[in-house]
């Protein structure tokens, strides 16, 4: 959670809360207290689907039991000023209230809800956010603001070159080991791979934890028992503790796996970032993810968590309960 002391930190905040400067985006901001307890971005929409997209925003808000909002538009008046009538609109429609709607753009800022020309002038007011001391807890929190989604997607870009290549031939020996492994182990090769894949995914985080950084065998190896889904499920309840290790784990793997076996890693980036509060991240992840395989179940269990609003915190609250 994120205490806001002033317009300036909000301002200072956001890209940070997002992981990327926004542009041409709609952010809504939910609140309690003075703490932003939830965030969600989306593009801007064209005026057809401002009153569905609003809709969504607001209905996302309602679930976080939020004690007000915030309203966001980044872009230009036309684009901008629709959007974020409508989300305001619809913020208060489900008993939120709105403290502000604001349109942000070069550096300057306008209120729709102050008329006062001395507080919000029509050419808008300029702001600076260096030196913010909300801005200056994030980054020593360890959060960072890319220039832009683009440039954050881009984390996830495949290696290519001789890099791939040496990856594919570490992919052709992990392929001959599981041949290897599942013909000593005849009478239960199932079992005989949950080991191993246990093993690999343990091995996986505790060199990552430590600084280290897998080779391509084990990233190859790594990828290929993923797809056994007891597997898989391990590695999903191995995420915990210092998440920013499993984070960067997961970045590593999608970046360096086969194509085809995408899906497992790309999905555990995007459990890994939703619980770590790196929304952006887990949104870009669960793409990639259902780009692979649009019927992965554990995939779409992230879509309808983030589609849903589910908070982490809720989240964890359910798997206490034996419910997750």
């Amino acid at each position: 959670m994120t205490t806001l002391r002033s317009l300036r930190d909000l301002l200072a905040v956001v890209p940070y809360l997002l992981g990327f400067h926004p542009a041409d985006s709609v952010v809504l901001l939910a609140l309690r207290g003075r703490e932003v307890i939830f965030q969600v971005r989306a593009d801007l929409p064209p005026p057809v689907e401002v009153p569905d997209v609003s809709g969504q925003l607001a209905e996302l808000v309602r679930r976080q039991d939020a004690t007000s909002a915030v309203v966001l538009g980044y872009g230009t008046g036309a684009s901008a000023t629709p959007v974020v009538l409508g989300v305001r609109t619809a913020v208060e429609a489900v008993g939120v209230p709105v403290l502000d709607a604001l349109r942000v753009a070069d550096g300057r800022y306008w209120s729709y809800l102050c008329t006062e020309p001395s507080c919000c002038p029509p050419e808008g007011r300029p702001y600076d956010v260096s030196g913010s001391p909300a801005a200056t807890e994030a980054v020593v929190a360890g959060y960072v603001a890319l220039p832009s989604r683009a440039v954050l997607a881009r984390r996830l870009d495949p290696v290519d070159g001789t890099a791939r290549l040496a990856l594919a031939e570490a992919a052709g020996r992990a392929d001959q080991r599981l041949l290897g492994l599942i013909e000593r182990h005849p009478a239960d090769p199932g079992g005989a791979v949950l080991r191993a894949g246990r093993d690999a995914v343990d091995d996986a985080v505790l060199r990552q934890r430590s600084g280290l950084r897998l080779d391509d065998d084990r990233v190859a190896w790594l990828s290929l028992v993923l797809v056994h889904v007891p597997v898989r499920d391990h590695a999903w309840e191995s995420v915990g503790g210092d998440l920013g290790t499993h984070v960067n784990l997961w970045t590593d793997v999608v970046r360096r796996s086969a194509p085809e076996l995408t899906v497992a890693p790309a999905t555990l980036l995007s459990f890994a970032a939703w619980r770590a509060g790196e929304g952006a991240l887990a949104s870009i992840a669960l793409s990639r993810a259902l780009a692979a395989d649009p019927e992965y179940e554990m995939a779409r269990l992230m879509a309808r968590a983030l589609a849903g609003g589910l908070s982490p915190a809720e989240w964890s609250f359910a798997r206490s309960r034996g419910n997750a």
